[in-house]
């Protein structure tokens, strides 16, 4: 009986993975073809940085569509999707344009849900502290089918992806920071330097030395540098985070933006300066430990958004809403994390912003922790449902939500997913349409119960056809947000 079920499973997987093939064909937004690639490269159109790379087979080398370097002739060329890809077909990464350095291609661009979910966790980490059969129990599938989706995307395993990542972000480590190679290899998530070493040779074709010529040393302060494909509508992002700042957590400009952070064991802050002439942020971070840097550094592109795509993404809104006027560049305005987000959306249910803002503020104020600068950091989900929230002028009702939401994450009851926040008393659709807008950064929640929204919406004087928007409609939220300011 259980060799039907499996092979029943088999069946299942394969269907699901030819559907979603099916998915990708229709929506064109896997790898572009070859011609589009070459026009592409040789305008060294920034738009398409990070969406496929440039292997060269004279010198073995593979670049971004960026590359200063002198172009090559079209017959010595090959494309990829992804630097993973280029890697295992024996290129190694150019010394010059840094492939590490693109904006990643949104692995949602035509793949599906579980796949997305399995690349998220195994960049979060999830490969380095276990291994491939706690990953699948995660998401729920078995080993082989979760072998077939990565052979299919990037045409290596799971681990083998991993691995690549890691040594991806250790050279972008090299490049950029002064950090001794010792640590660059912690930060990476390597237990041991000869580990490191052995890994990095085989991955990068390289060795951490032919990189790191000057002298290490340890700095307090780490600086990278974030890329992004443009257009970049840094204004708009600047003023939705302006508006909801709370003092001592978090701090914007005209340039910039930064605040506190937490990420398991590790505390400190960072501070992100556009630079729209290079299309990138300079992101200084300040960190109690550096285990958790490469998942840090993903939280912050999150936050700004900087991996989308938002040609493609426009081009497909114009489709599904020819009367709708984009503003283009557009950034989903991320949170630190989910939990922060679905705190705020509790406190920000049916009030005010500047109401929602004094609630956190006192939140903040009263129960999060203090740094050495005398700011403060989110407060921990152990320390809101110890406290009876007497301090926040909120319906008593209202308090039980936010401490039964802490409660069940500080006990495990819930994780990430804000799916599964609905069984919670108080917790509806809104709240957690909001958390995964924020908090997960997810391209395709259409947030219709939204005040803005339906504002705009009535403005339109044809009717708006959100389903059509999938898999962007967190990014048609945005451009009728937009209608209204």
């Amino acid at each position: 009986m259980a060799a039907h079920y499996n092979k029943f499973d088999m069946m299942v997987n394969d269907f699901e993975m030819m559907v979603n093939d099916l998915e990708t064909m229709i929506r064109t937004h896997a790898m572009l073809d070859p011609q589009q690639c070459r026009s592409a490269r040789l305008a060294r159109d920034a738009r398409f940085d990070g969406r496929f790379f440039i292997a060269v087979s004279t010198t073995g080398i593979f670049c971004r569509p960026v590359c200063p370097a002198t172009l090559p002739q079209e017959r010595h060329v090959r494309y990829f999707e992804s630097a993973v890809a280029a890697s295992s077909a024996g290129f190694r990464p150019c010394l010059r344009c840094r492939p590490d350095s693109a904006p990643d291609s949104p692995a949602w661009l035509g793949t599906q849900t579980t796949l997305t979910r399995a690349i998220r966790l195994i960049d979060g980490g999830a490969l380095q502290d276990g291994d491939v059969a706690s990953l699948c129990e995660r998401l729920g599938i078995g080993e082989r089918y979760l072998r077939q989706l990565f052979q299919r995307r990037f045409g290596v395993s799971p681990k083998a992806y991993s691995l690549y990542r890691q040594c991806l972000f250790a050279k972008k480590l090299l490049h950029e920071t002064t950090l001794p190679v010792i640590d660059v290899a912690h930060a990476s998530g390597f237990s041991s330097l000869r580990r490191f070493n052995d890994a990095f040779k085989r991955q990068m074709l390289l060795t951490p030395t032919d990189i790191r010529r000057r002298r290490s040393q340890r700095n307090a302060a780490l600086s990278l540098k974030l890329a992004y494909r443009p257009p970049y509508q840094w204004e708009r992002l600047r003023h939705f985070y302006a508006v909801h700042a709370i003092e001592g957590l978090e701090w914007v400009d005209e340039r910039s933006i930064g605040r506190t952070i937490r990420y398991g064991t590790t505390t400190g802050h960072f501070n992100a300066v556009h630079d729209p002439e290079r299309h990138q942020f300079d992101v200084t971070l300040v960190l109690s430990e550096l285990g958790d840097l490469n998942a840090i550094v993903r939280r912050i592109r999150q936050m700004l958004d900087l991996d989308a795509d938002t040609p493609t993404i426009e081009a497909h809104l114009r489709q599904c809403v020819p009367t709708l006027s984009l503003a283009e560049g557009l950034r989903l305005p991320g949170s630190w994390d989910v939990f922060e987000a679905g705190i705020r959306a509790v406190l920000g249910q049916q009030i005010s912003i500047a109401a929602a803002n004094r609630l956190i503020q006192q939140l903040v104020d009263q129960l999060g922790e203090s740094d050495e600068r005398g700011h403060r950091r989110f407060p921990a989900a152990a320390a809101i449902a110890a406290s009876d929230l007497s301090f926040l002028k909120l319906p008593s009702s209202r308090r039980e939500t936010v401490r039964r939401l802490a409660t069940a994450y500080d006990n495990g009851e819930i994780g990430d997913d804000p799916l599964q926040w609905l069984s919670l008393k108080g917790i509806g659709p809104w709240t957690v349409n909001v958390a995964a807008f924020r908090g997960n950064g997810d391209p395709d929640i259409w947030l219709d119960g939204d005040v803005g929204v339906r504002r705009a919406l009535a403005t339109m004087t044809t009717p708006v056809a959100a389903a059509t928007a999938s898999p962007w409609r967190s990014y048609l939220t945005l451009q009728l947000w937009n209608q209204i300011l």
